[in-house]
C-alpha cells in the first residue's frame, strides 16, 4: 500500500513538472521531461528501497549469528555435561564392578573354605567310633543325616533369607528388618537355627551360614537404599564365626572395603558369644565398629551387663525380650527396675529393643518403659524373600501374605 502511494506521488510530481514545462516549450518536450523525472523518480525509489532491505538483511543476518553463537555455547556446554555424566556414570560402573570382584573373591574364598570343611569333615566321620548302645546309634544316625542335609543345603546355595520387622515407638514406623536364615532341603523342607545350628557348630560351618547370610544382606541393603535410606538391616552373626581365626578376618576386609554400608547394616552377637570373644574378638568387635557398623547384642540372658564395656566396643542396641521387662526383670540380675533400664542404656549410648511382642497389652506396658524399638509377630512375623524379588526392589508395604517379595514387606 505505502509502495503504491510513493508511485503515484512519484508519476503526479512528473505529470505536474511535464505540463509545467509544457506550457512554454510545446508538449513534446513536456511528455519527455515527464517521463524522465519518473524514471528518476522511480530509480531513485528503488535505490532508497535495497538500501533499506539490505539493512535489513544485516540486521536479520546479525540476529540469526547471535542466535547461532548462544546454540553452539549451549551445544558446547551440554556436551560437557555430557561428558561429566559419561565419566560419573563409568566411575560408578568401575566401583560397582571393584565391589561384584570383591563378592565374587569372598564366595571363591568361602567355596574353598566349605570344600576344605566338607572334607575335613568326611575324614572324621570315617574314624568316628561305634555308639555303644542302639539308642545311641539311632541318636548318631540322625545326626549325621541332619549333618548331611546341611552339608547339601549349603552346597546348594539354599539358605533362605527371612526378615523381620523393626519398628519404632510408639510410632510403629519401619525402622529395621532383622535378617534370618533358614536352610532349605532339596525336598522343600525348612530346617530352622535351632535345628542346624546344634549340628552345624560342632562341625565347623556356622562361618559359611553366616557368610552367605551376609551377602544376602549386602544385596538387600543395596536395594532397599535405592529407594529408602532410612531402613537398615540386622544381621546375625554366630560366636563360632566371630571366633573362626580365619573367616572373621577376611570377614573384616571384606566388609573395610564396602564401608559405604555401614550405615545400613547392624551385626548381631548373642550375649553369650560377646563373653567368650575373648581379646581377639572384642578387638575385632571394636574394629567392625570403627568401620561405621552398628553393634547389637541379642539372646540377653541377664540383665548384668558391663554397658561401658559395650559402649567401649561399639555397641548401639541391645535386645531384651518383652517378657523380662514386663514380669522378669526380678530373675535377671537387673540391677535397675525396668522403668529405669532405659534411661541407663541411655547414658552409655544404646537403644533398647523389646523383641517378641505378640500383643498390644504389652505395647501399653511397654511404652511406660520408655522403650525404643519393638519387634515380634505383633508387628509381622518373618516372611522369606524369594531370589526372584531381588531384582526388583521397591519400597516396601505391610503385607498379608506368609511368604512374599521383600517390595511387599513393612
Amino acid at each position: 500500500m505505502i509502495r503504491a502511494l510513493l508511485v503515484a506521488t512519484y508519476v503526479l510530481a512528473a505529470a505536474t513538472v511535464g505540463i509545467a514545462v509544457a506550457l512554454p516549450y510545446g508538449l513534446p518536450i513536456g511528455l519527455i521531461t515527464g517521463v524522465v523525472l519518473a524514471i528518476a523518480g522511480a530509480q531513485i525509489h528503488a535505490s532508497f528501497s535495497r538500501r533499506r532491505e539490505k539493512r535489513i538483511a544485516e540486521r536479520e543476518i546479525a540476529g540469526l549469528k547471535r542466535v547461532t553463537f548462544q546454540f553452539e555455547q549451549a551445544l558446547t556446554e551440554t556436551r560437557a555435561q555430557m561428558d561429566d555424566m559419561s565419566r560419573a556414570i563409568e566411575m560408578k560402573a568401575n566401583e560397582r564392578n571393584k565391589k561384584l570382584v570383591s563378592e565374587l573373591q569372598m564366595i571363591e574364598s568361602l567355596m574353598r573354605d566349605f570344600a576344605t570343611k566338607m572334607a575335613s569333615n568326611a575324614r572324621r566321620a570315617t574314624v568316628a567310633p561305634v555308639p555303644a548302645s542302639p539308642a545311641a546309634h539311632m541318636a548318631a544316625q540322625s545326626t549325621a543325616d541332619l549333618l548331611e542335609t546341611i552339608r547339601d543345603c549349603l552346597a546348594s546355595s539354599r539358605v533362605d533369607l527371612y526378615l523381620q520387622p523393626i519398628v519404632s515407638l510408639p510410632q510403629r514406623k519401619l525402622r529395621y528388618y532383622e535378617a534370618l536364615s533358614r536352610l532349605r532341603s532339596a525336598d522343600g523342607k525348612v530346617i530352622m537355627p535351632e535345628q542346624y545350628i546344634q549340628v552345624a557348630s560342632p562341625a565347623g560351618l556356622m562361618s559359611v551360614v553366616d557368610n552367605l547370610l551376609l551377602f544376602r544382606c549386602v544385596q538387600i541393603v543395596r536395594r532397599l537404599t535405592q529407594k529408602n535410606r532410612d531402613i537398615g538391616i540386622f544381621c546375625n552373626i554366630s560366636g563360632d564365626t566371630l571366633a573362626d581365626t580365619e573367616f572373621f578376618p577376611q570377614f573384616l576386609e571384606y566388609l573395610h572395603h564396602n564401608r559405604d554400608l555401614a550405615g545400613h547394616i547392624v551385626f548381631e552377637f548373642s550375649q553369650a558369644a560377646v563373653a567368650k570373644a575373648g581379646a581377639q574378638g572384642e578387638a575385632n568387635l571394636t574394629y567392625l565398629s570403627q568401620l561405621g557398623f552398628g553393634l547389637s547384642m541379642d539372646h540377653v540372658s541377664t540383665l548384668a551387663v558391663d554397658l561401658a564395656k559395650l559402649r567401649t566396643m561399639g555397641f548401639r542396641h541391645l535386645k531384651v525380650r518383652a517378657a523380662t521387662l514386663t514380669h522378669g526383670m526380678g530373675g535377671s540380675g537387673a540391677l535397675v527396675s525396668a522403668e529405669d533400664l532405659k534411661k541407663l542404656l541411655e547414658r552409655h549410648g544404646l537403644s533398647l529393643i523389646a523383641e517378641r511382642v505378640e500383643d498390644e497389652r504389652t505395647v501399653v506396658q511397654l511404652l511406660d518403659f520408655g522403650v525404643d524399638f519393638g519387634q515380634g509377630y505383633l508387628f509381622g512375623e518373618p516372611r522369606a524373600v524369594r531370589e526372584d524379588s531381588l531384582k526388583g526392589l521397591e519400597k516396601p508395604d505391610m503385607p498379608s501374605a506368609s511368604t512374599v517379595p521383600l517390595r511387599k514387606i513393612a
